[in-house]
């Protein structure tokens, strides 16, 4: 191998070096680059060309009938987190290098997926959340050879309440299972403090997100009996809305728990007096607090809040006071054009008027 060549390998092995530390977390998100690929391109690249950590590839390789389980799982994830911080200083924005980069380059939320603050946690959360609905789904819908509805709810029930286990529970527990082989990082394969009280926070809120669609199954029944009587009921469990399960974890964000950065036997509460009460593992956490969202940080990849729309009348978080941080708006006058007043002629034609309506718009300055 001639110098040139051993110079630009040694040139390679730095920017990996580079990206490690900026984004040690990288081969654990970049698996959330799925949610935003096109339809059936994961499956066209195949699990060996997909921005996956070797555990994941081999996991791939061995259950490739999952991959749109888990694609769908990424989408899940992304598009609630969208939807439950479209209002926010925050909102959940996936960066533009992540859209530009090739597949999987850039980390999909940039900076909060390594920054360990309360963003941090529901993204993990919320994603661990998505990948578990979606694969216990397609269990249920039959798309899987190993694994169905829930067998261990198929008898059983209370004669004397009337009414018997039947129907396809969804069996949340494979789903469970699968999102901590899939995702779930052994602390004991990485180096230095830091990185494992992060890693520790994360397979943590990684949990608390798989409890979130385990404490909000329901039961639903049927009625069975003579001209529509309910002497019968047959039930079964079935998993909550997605969008349900994100405001229970938007919940939790509001709730979450700051840990101390030291890990010794167990993670902490960072307050010493607050050290005896117990953190559950539905609980989320964070170890740094979050920056200011306010103004745009390039080094951060914040974009800040300048030229967000925003409500006037609004007291709440959407609010133009508390979302332009202060610094006031900017009111646009809006044409909007479009049909009214439709009618059908015969025959055979729609008529209709040319309306139009002024809006205010309001963006912060």
């Amino acid at each position: 191998m001639d110098r040139a060549a051993l110079l630009g390998l040694a040139r390679l092995c730095a920017l990996w070096a580079a990206l490690l530390v900026l984004f040690p977390y990288g081969a654990q998100g970049n698996w959330m680059w799925l949610g935003i690929a096109s339809f059936g391109v994961p499956e066209k690249l195949g699990c060996a060309n997909l921005p996956l950590n070797s555990r994941q590839k081999e996991l791939c390789k061995r259950k490739p009938y999952l991959l749109p389980s888990i694609r769908e799982g990424a989408r899940l994830g992304i598009q609630e987190c969208r939807s439950q911080f479209r209002h926010e200083r925050w909102n959940c924005m996936i960066t533009a290098a992540a859209t530009t980069a090739p597949m999987g380059a850039s980390p999909l939320f940039g900076y909060e997926l390594s920054s360990g603050t309360k963003e941090t946690a529901f993204i993990y959360a919320v994603m661990a959340a998505g990948l578990v609905h979606s694969v216990t789904r397609s269990c249920s819908a039959g798309n899987m050879t190993e694994c169905s509805c829930d067998t261990t709810l198929q008898n059983g029930g209370s004669a004397s309440e009337g009414w018997h286990w039947g129907g396809c529970s969804d069996d949340v527990q494979y789903g469970m299972w699968f999102s901590r082989k899939f995702l779930d990082f052994p602390i004991r394969n990485t180096t230095g403090k830091e990185n494992k009280v992060l890693l520790a926070m994360n397979l943590h809120n990684n949990e608390a997100g798989r409890q979130a669609v385990a404490k909000l199954m329901s039961v639903d029944c049927r009625c069975h009996g003579v001209s529509g009587s309910c002497a019968v009921k047959t039930c079964w469990k079935t998993m909550s809305s997605f969008e349900k399960i994100g405001h229970l974890l938007k919940d939790k964000y509001e709730n979450s728990i700051q840990i101390s950065d030291k890990i010794k036997r167990k993670m902490r509460r960072r307050e010493k007096d607050q050290r005896k009460i117990p953190i559950h593992k539905d609980d989320l956490l964070y170890v740094n607090k979050s920056p200011n969202y306010c103004v745009e940080d390039k080094k951060l990849g914040i974009p800040g809040t300048q030229g967000r729309e925003c409500n006037r009348t609004s007291d709440g978080a959407d609010g133009c006071n508390l979302l332009c941080c202060g610094r006031g708006y900017n009111t646009h006058v809006v044409r909007h054009v479009e049909r009214c007043e439709c009618k059908f002629v015969w025959c055979c034609y729609v008529r209709c008027r040319r309306c139009e309506s002024m809006t205010d718009v309001h963006t912060c300055k």
